[in-house]
């Protein structure tokens, strides 16, 4: 489940970053305009570096970019999922 919540978060929060320190949207009059200028970034990072990583994997490019991309989306790695009713085997899979 980590890889998940890092994969969620950690985009939002470069999203936000790029969004500050670009100072986009700040001359936006409205709080929700500039929420939303930060959201579209963070999409728009979020897409960049899972399609490098998709493409690295699709085309076998290096490993240490595939890598590098998944770490900047927060782990270097896609989160795995098996498919299961079992909740508590769900439970035990996420604490691995």
């Amino acid at each position: 489940m980590l890889p998940s919540v890092l994969r969620t978060f950690v985009p939002l929060l470069a999203g936000w970053i790029i969004v500050a320190l670009t100072e986009l949207g700040f001359s936006a009059d409205s709080g929700s305009v500039q929420t939303a200028i930060a959201f579209a970034v963070a999409a728009a990072y979020y897409l960049l570096f899972r399609f490098v990583e998709r493409a690295v994997e699709k085309f076998n490019g290096p490993a240490w970019l595939k890598g590098a991309a998944g770490a900047l989306l927060g782990y270097a790695r896609p989160p795995r999922y098996s498919s299961t009713d079992d909740v508590a085997e769900l439970v035990r899979q996420s604490r691995r």
